[in-house]
């Protein structure tokens, strides 16, 4: 079976790749998890987040965006001491402000999935990559996005993370034409 040859670091990566990777996300818990994760990712390796994921289900109230939305110095100083997530201030802050922030998209979206997802006419992108070299860090419409959501005062949400946040959703599908995904994702709807 033919995958992402970016996939086959770990099992993990493999159980990733093969289950959630590009697939069509349109559930707000699942974006703002996905959002967590990919800006505390900034700097570091997805295979050091994915190894610290339960742990981050774990310390952020299961990604409740509400309850994030709520955190206070006794929180933060409580996260800046969990040594199963990445304990970056800036990081952690920028989570907490990008939850309030969230939480205004939905009020005037009626969800973040709406509103991200209207940027692609609420259908994924599928691109048709032969080799993972091919796949590029960023693309315009993710310069896009992440200006338009700084704008708004989201952190941490640059043009890199930001497309790293469509591939993982599958707003864009980067699966690799030969990968056995590639074909897979574009029938879940």
């Amino acid at each position: 079976m033919k995958r992402c040859d970016w996939s086959e670091v770990n099992q993990l990566y493999i159980d990733y790749h093969d289950t959630e990777w590009g697939v069509p996300v349109y559930d707000d818990k699942v974006q703002f998890e996905f959002l967590v994760l990919e800006s505390a990712q900034a700097g570091l390796s997805w295979n050091t987040i994915l190894n610290k994921r339960e742990n981050y289900r774990k310390a952020y109230s299961n990604f409740d965006v509400e309850k994030v939305s709520k955190y206070d110095e006794t929180k933060i100083n409580e996260l800046m001491n969990n040594k199963g997530i990445v304990r970056n201030r800036k990081k952690i802050e920028a989570s907490i402000n990008n939850a309030n922030l969230f939480i205004e998209l939905q009020k005037e979206f009626g969800s973040f999935s709406k509103f991200i997802w209207s940027y692609t006419q609420y259908k994924p992108i599928v691109n048709s990559f032969e080799k993972t070299e091919d796949i590029p860090a960023k693309t315009k419409l993710s310069e896009r996005i992440s200006k338009d959501l700084k704008k708004r005062g989201f952190k941490f949400f640059g043009p890199t993370i930001c497309y790293a946040h469509m591939q993982a959703t599958g707003i864009v599908n980067d699966h690799i034409t030969s990968c056995f995904r590639y074909l897979e994702v574009q029938k879940i709807k």
